[in-house]
């Protein structure tokens, strides 16, 4: 923790940057999450990638960012280094340089810390009767706290132009400390519950002073609810782990943080939930209706959803399972395989009732004759599979 005090301190003492003239108004505030997946598959590959300015996935990412102009964002899948030195690289190199004629964008305040994707658990949690422990070796991911292939893929990573006055991070919390879990009975041994944590990446409270205000980033990228067996070990722990921030946004006395401090939130604090939750509201692998434990719960104001004409005509167009959705297609945020599960709304913003007022927002996925559906492109996607998402509001 003392590491990430010290990047934080770092951050908060960087010299004053110029602030976009589009973002003038103290109390409107544009939050945004963004599954990039500027994850690489070898541990410090995404640094090189980001060491010069001209790779060309970055390049999209840092044009559809400074395109909608958020003042708040979260990266999902975006791999955690210990120095901080992608978080950094990318800002420099891409997000303060105007891509393709589009603005530079400026974040004074940035934030990364470790995940728990890729680091090894010295246990055999996918129950193959192997336990793997080398970084890169065949199954080593899926014995891993959380999948990946060495420890930090698929990171996050967040970027701000309001300070970041204080962190909370639940990154070892126990799965089984949560009451009322739904470890599915009988595949975890004792001594796995012991240590198995309940986030696969981490889940973050940032403090970020709004004038004078506080608003809390509760920023996570639950598991996808796939890749297992009749078990649903994955979808189990999604449902888990978006459960965490519904209880704790409801001031839950069990959760405690990486410091031992014990207690969800305040009554009467505001703050936006924000990330790819990896669950549909009616389509896709969730399991038990995951996702409307957030946007069903009464502190959480989920009566406006960002959509966009972009999702409508791809799913009209790519057909397949998309035909068989229950949800509103221009509601998507990720396009995925249209075999199975076809487009799925994965990607929330999603403010308090209390001390926000949301005034729009909106999914970054043109309409193939808009110029810009050259940024999200189809498969093999220029960027990424998942689209930037967004969400105004005022405090």
């Amino acid at each position: 923790m003392n590491l990430w005090r010290t990047l934080l301190t770092a951050a908060l003492a960087m010299p004053l940057l110029a602030v976009p003239a589009d973002a003038s108004s103290k109390t409107q505030v544009r939050f945004s999450t963004f599954n990039a997946s500027l994850n690489r598959n070898a541990e410090g590959q995404l640094v090189t990638d980001l060491s010069t300015p001209d790779n060309a996935q970055a390049k999209v990412i840092a044009e559809i960012i400074q395109r909608a102009r958020p003042d708040v964002v979260l990266v999902n899948e975006f791999d955690f280094d210990a120095q901080g030195t992608a978080l950094g690289l990318f800002h420099d190199n891409y997000l303060r340089v105007g891509q393709n004629g589009a603005e530079p964008i400026r974040y004074r305040y940035r934030y990364t810390a470790p995940s728990n994707t890729g680091v090894a658990s010295g246990f055999d949690l996918n129950n193959d009767g192997q336990v793997v422990t080398t970084p890169g070796a065949p199954g080593y991911g899926d014995d891993a706290y959380g999948f990946g292939v060495f420890p930090g893929q698929y990171g996050m990573a967040v970027y701000s132009r309001y300070p970041i006055t204080n962190v909370r991070t639940f990154q070892n919390f126990l799965w089984k400390d949560m009451p009322g879990n739904v470890i599915p009975p009988g595949w975890y041994s004792g001594e796995e519950l012991a240590v198995f944590r309940l986030s696969s990446k981490s889940h973050w409270d940032l403090s970020l002073r709004v004038g004078r205000d506080t608003v809390h980033l509760l920023a996570s990228h639950p598991t996808p609810p796939t890749f297992d067996g009749a078990e649903d070990r994955n979808g189990r722990r999604n449902h888990d782990e978006i459960r965490f921030w519904a209880d704790y946004v409801n001031g839950a006395r069990y959760v405690y943080d990486d410091r031992g401090r014990r207690g969800g939130l305040r009554g009467g604090e505001s703050f936006v939930i924000a990330g790819d939750q990896n669950a549909d509201p009616f389509d896709g692998d969730s399991y038990d209706g995951a996702i409307h434990q957030l946007i069903g719960n009464k502190r959480v104001d989920a009566s406006f959803a960002p959509s966009s004409g972009g999702a409508s005509e791809a799913a009209a167009l790519q057909g397949g399972a998309n035909t068989t959705h229950k949800g509103d297609p221009r509601y998507d945020t990720a396009d995925f395989s249209d075999t199975a599960p076809g487009n799925l709304r994965a990607d929330y913003v999603l403010p308090s009732r209390h001390g926000l007022k949301v005034l729009g927002g909106g999914v970054f996925w043109p309409v193939r004759s808009d110029p810009l559906s050259r940024l999200t492109g189809v498969f093999p996607f220029p960027s990424s599979d998942h689209r930037l998402v967004w969400v105004d509001v005022s405090s």
